[in-house]
């Protein structure tokens, strides 16, 4: 396996595309503050407009699948990227929490053109079957460096221009995307599949009444309230803290030198040690059964997570937190993914993907608004993050019994 038979133009060209997409996605929780603030709300309102985010990406997934798998992938991107720049454009005029709310749901359309539902299946159908995991791994890695540079650059820009400007700009970046178009063609010969020649409502249909499919709904559902609540609130969440900073310690010379900085920070570096993290799973996910290395992902962040809320919070803990949870981050993202791949075939993954998908995004809306509300209600976000403890032990559970071998092979 050589390295110019893995970074190939559909792989560079699509993970382009995603950096830029979830770098934006990933710098909300930074804009929680300032929004707030400046017009005197409650922290759940602007919280509501992140969870209808979530919500509007999960339900789009299969439609925007389903249409790139239908009419072509390029003009889904097309239309994302447009729905997703408009969304970004008009939230910097809105002044209501119902405006915001509202334009919510063109940037998680957007999101859903851009993002993991289109661009991972597209690279899974382009990639032949030995290194597809791998493949996956690497798109999911490299994609959601994004992640690593967001943050801190809606930080950074927000201390130069208004919030509603750093939105403006942001709509320009992702319309950037799209100049990497031409390149973003799967070779004729790896996109054709076994099933082709099926229509996608019977391979849908036999995917919904296997039991397997259910278990990796559900399952997905814990990763999506996780990490909707802690991009969303992370950062707030160790803002307030404010005795955590030492301004004359290390930190600061880092050039981490509030709990504002620290947040953003922290959001980074689930970022960068999500990169190696999401590479491995790909990875593992070729050699082990994909199932298992999922339930000992749950595990991990449901341990992780209880030891960091019982632990007195300090800058340490933070950032050892961060790393901890980013190496399983989006860890998930390839072995679920490529779970689909491997029962029901590559053709209408994306489809199929979508629908699970879609199980993650509830869960991420339950975790931005369960955030903000209890928030408001109690003062802090202990209650919050106590249950997403409590689905990660679930998602572990529920793998177990997922039968891996492709379905027509169970039926054989």
């Amino acid at each position: 396996m050589t390295k110019t038979t893995i970074f190939t133009p559909v792989l560079i060209a699509g993970c382009t595309i995603l950096i830029l997409s979830f770098a934006i996605r990933a710098s909300y929780g930074v804009f929680q503050i300032p929004v707030a603030t400046e017009f005197g709300w409650p922290r759940a309102d602007f919280s509501m407009a992140i969870a209808i985010q979530n919500l509007a990406w999960g339900i789009g997934q299969p439609m925007f699948s389903a249409f790139g798998e239908r009419f072509g992938d390029r003009k889904t991107i097309i239309i994302g990227a447009m729905l997703y720049a408009l969304g970004l454009v008009l939230s910097a005029y809105a002044i209501t929490p119902g405006q915001h709310q509202a334009l919510a749901v063109l940037v998680g359309f957007g999101i859903a053109g851009t993002g993991f539902g289109v661009i991972l299946p597209l690279i899974g159908r382009a990639a032949s079957p030995e290194k597809r995991s791998l493949i996956l791994g690497i798109g999911a890695a490299i994609g959601s460096a994004g992640q690593v540079i967001g943050p801190p650059a809606a930080e950074a820009l927000m201390q130069i221009y208004s919030w509603q400007t750093v939105f403006v700009i942001f709509a320009v970046v992702i319309l950037s995307a799209l100049l990497v178009l031409p390149v973003l063609r799967a070779p004729e010969k790896l996109r054709v599949g076994a099933a082709l020649d099926e229509p996608m409502l019977t391979v849908v249909t036999r995917a919904f009444r296997d039991p397997s499919y259910a278990l990796i709904f559900l399952g997905f559902f814990s990763c999506g309230y996780q990490l909707g609540f802690i991009t969303a609130h992370f950062p707030a969440f160790i803002t307030e803290v404010s005795d955590l900073i030492n301004p004359g310690g290390m930190l600061a010379g880092m050039g981490i030198g509030t709990t504002s900085a620290l947040g953003a920070a922290a959001i980074a570096v689930i970022g960068i040690t999500n990169i190696g993290g999401s590479v491995l799973a790909g990875w593992m996910g070729g050699h082990f059964p994909k199932k298992y290395v999922l339930v000992a992902i749950y595990t991990g962040r449901t341990v992780a997570s209880a030891i960091f809320i019982l632990l007195p919070m300090t800058p340490t803990t933070v950032l050892v937190y961060s790393a901890v949870m980013g190496a399983m981050w989006l860890a998930t993202v390839p072995l679920t993914s490529g779970l689909v791949a491997q029962i029901y075939g590559v053709r209408y993954m994306g489809t199929l993907y979508g629908f699970v998908f879609l199980s993650h995004q509830i869960g991420s809306f339950l975790g931005v608004w369960l955030g903000g509300k209890f928030y408001d209600l109690n003062g802090d976000y202990t209650l919050v993050w106590w249950i997403g403890v409590g689905v990660g032990a679930f998602s572990a559970i529920v793998h177990l019994p997922i039968r891996e071998r492709p379905l027509a092979a169970q039926a054989a």
